[in-house]
């Protein structure tokens, strides 16, 4: 488990969105604690912080312990809302837990040793089917990202969830045995092998209609010929007639 964030809150004593517009005049964000069977509390963060903090790798998988008037909480952040034109943060929600609070979150997908991979040497593309793959688990539990060891795959390998390891306790949402990339051919390569195949087959038709041309040209000759032979044929019985 990564090490907790402290944060330093202050309580809000109402809701709303006239107040919820107050508070940022002020510079702060409003936000809410919720959760592990207690009552919510609104709280208030200064929003230079917490913009550095969402802009940080792992805002939604990272602990943080929130001190509200000497009150801490050990909270996840679980929904963020943005301002639509400046993106700046408008409101938190954050989320209790215990050990046996379970969870699903999006966690992301690193690729290492590409150098290690024949495929990629050979010209190969990685093709990452799921950068990101939800997993259940507990928030004292939760892996920073999911690595792929690319050493030995070569074009046409791939990599399934049931051929990750996965920490304890972590588990994909689903049991579908899904692919989470591939190394694929490089499209020069398909496109020259597509290319060869039709030229291969046009040559085949060719000859094809070769042998058919010199057959007929050899039948029409033939076909000629016992005609001459029958005309002579028959001038000679007239001749002899007369």
């Amino acid at each position: 488990m990564a090490e907790a964030i402290n944060i330093t809150a202050e309580a809000r004593d109402r809701a709303g969105k006239g107040v919820a517009r107050a508070t940022r005049r002020e510079g702060k964000v409003p936000a809410v604690i919720y959760g592990n069977k207690q009552d919510a509390v609104m709280i208030s963060i200064d929003g230079k912080e917490l913009t550095r903090l969402i802009h940080n790798p792992g805002f939604f998988t990272h602990i943080f312990d929130i001190d509200v008037a000497g009150d801490n909480h050990q909270v996840l952040a679980r929904d963020l809302q943005l301002d639509p034109v400046t993106d700046r943060p408008m409101h938190v929600d954050f989320l209790r837990f215990n050990e046996n609070t379970k969870i699903v979150l999006e966690i992301p997908v690193v690729f290492y040793n590409e150098e290690e991979s024949p495929g990629l040497k050979r010209g190969g593309v990685l093709n990452i089917v799921r950068r990101e793959i939800e997993l259940r688990c507990s928030p004292l539990n939760i892996p920073q990202d999911l690595q792929i060891d690319l050493t030995g795959m070569d074009i046409g390998d791939s990599v399934h969830i049931s051929a990750m390891k996965l920490p304890e306790g972590v588990e994909p949402i689903t049991d579908r045995d899904f692919t989470v990339a591939t190394v694929a051919a490089p499209t020069i390569m398909e496109e020259i092998e597509e290319e060869t195949e039709d030229e291969e087959g046009l040559e085949g038709e060719e000859g094809l209609e070769g042998e058919e041309g010199v057959e007929g040209e050899e039948g029409a000759e033939g076909a000629e010929e016992s005609s001459e032979s029958d005309d002579a044929k028959g001038e000679g019985k007239g001749k002899g007639r007369d």
